[in-house]
């Protein structure tokens, strides 16, 4: 029950936000609905696979914070292709942490404060979005942030997909009065030829793969480890790149260790034992292959919502990880000049060089904290 939560959970929480993201970066209805589709696939086959072989409960899930991160995008030169481009290149960079373990501790000394500070700064424009549509759409956003507030107070856990379940429908009701429908055909898969640009590289996969790592794969290792689990690095990251790579070419988004539904299977809930907990991923993987279905009917769903209404869905989603990524920026004193400047330096969606503001924010939070270390007395 409790991998099987974690995926429904997981998935309804924010599947909006992957096909947003996947669409502003410069996919097509179809290629986004097959992008969601083997991004299931790949989870239901990761999760099932890897648990049953090994006996640990090692989830994997999508990168929440990367298809948040695709929303901030800027034009990339290319399209969608040289998105999927980006998509490879970072699969390759993963496969290259779990294989070289110097790449692996120079990723793992990005400072803490900062990696969540930048994330903190993707986040925050997605997490205005639900003030923004209470100003812009209040009879329909008004419900949906009710929705949110009472599974809050009740049924935390199910707090943001009662708020998809209420925008479903109030969209289900708008469009039976307009006389259209869903398309409830079942998902088929889109080749994307990829082509690798210099401005993809540096807009699209240098800042996904930081963020990959800093806040899904570290992080999960060390959920685990926090769990009682021993974990290396290696092969969780082999097969997360391997995974990644084949997916992008249909569409997919990077897939990745599980951070926050990490804890649902690892943790006591799933077992008492901790030698059992390995069903839950397994029970959440086949729930994975079940929801690949539906990518065709999200899409649609997504595509027949107000923009502003999917956004602010998705920005509900996302208010835990910023309050957490904020937290984690701002906690220690010394750090915390380094990572604000990071944080309003990626916040202000600034493009420098055609280069936007993740990496630009990163570089200036690093390059002060050194300064500043630089000027202590010995």
């Amino acid at each position: 029950m409790a991998g099987i939560l974690a995926a429904l959970v997981g998935y309804a929480s924010t599947f909006t936000l992957v096909l947003s993201g996947l669409a502003h970066a410069g996919a097509a209805p179809t290629e986004a609905a097959s992008g969601l589709f083997v991004v299931c696939l790949a989870l239901g086959l990761l999760n099932t696979v890897i648990a049953w072989r090994r006996k640990l409960p090692l989830s994997f899930a999508w990168s929440t914070p990367g298809a948040a991160f695709l929303l901030t995008l800027q034009p990339v030169e290319g399209g969608f292709p040289a998105v999927t481009g980006a998509f490879i290149i970072v699969a390759v960079l993963v496969i290259a942490s779990g294989l070289l373990r110097p790449l692996a501790r120079a990723v793992a000394m990005i400072p803490q404060a900062v990696a969540a500070a930048m994330l903190a700064g993707v986040l925050l424009s997605l997490c205005l979005a639900p003030v923004k549509a209470v100003a812009e759409v209040p009879m329909l956003a008004l419900p949906i942030l009710a929705a949110w507030v009472l599974g809050l107070v009740f049924v935390r856990r199910y707090a943001v997909p009662l708020a998809v379940l209420v925008a479903a429908i109030e969209i289900g009701w708008s469009m039976s009065g307009s006389g259209t429908g869903l398309d409830v055909t079942l998902p088929t898969l889109a080749f994307v030829m990829p082509t690798f640009t210099l401005d993809a590289l540096v807009k699209v996969a240098l800042p996904l793969f930081v963020i990959t790592m800093a806040s899904q794969n570290l992080t999960g290792i060390a959920v685990m480890r926090a769990n009682g689990y021993e974990v290396e690095a290696r092969s969780p990251f082999v097969l997360t790149g391997a995974a990644s790579a084949a997916i992008a070419l249909f569409g997919g988004l990077t897939v990745n260790l599980a951070a926050i539904t990490a804890a649902l299977a690892a943790g006591p809930e799933a077992h008492p034992d901790p030698q059992k907990r390995w069903v839950a991923p397994v029970a959440a993987g086949f729930t994975y292959f079940a929801l690949a279905l539906l990518a065709t009917l999200a899409a649609a769903f997504i595509a027949a919502s107000p923009p502003i209404l999917i956004q602010a869905v998705a920005g509900l989603a996302l208010l835990p990880s910023l309050a957490s990524a904020l937290a984690a920026g701002l906690t220690a004193e010394e750090t915390r000049l380094p990572a604000i400047v990071t944080f309003v330096t990626t916040a202000s969606g600034i493009t420098l060089l055609g280069i936007g503001g993740a990496f630009w924010g990163l570089l200036a939070g690093i390059g002060l904290m050194l300064v500043l270390r630089s000027r202590k007395p010995a």
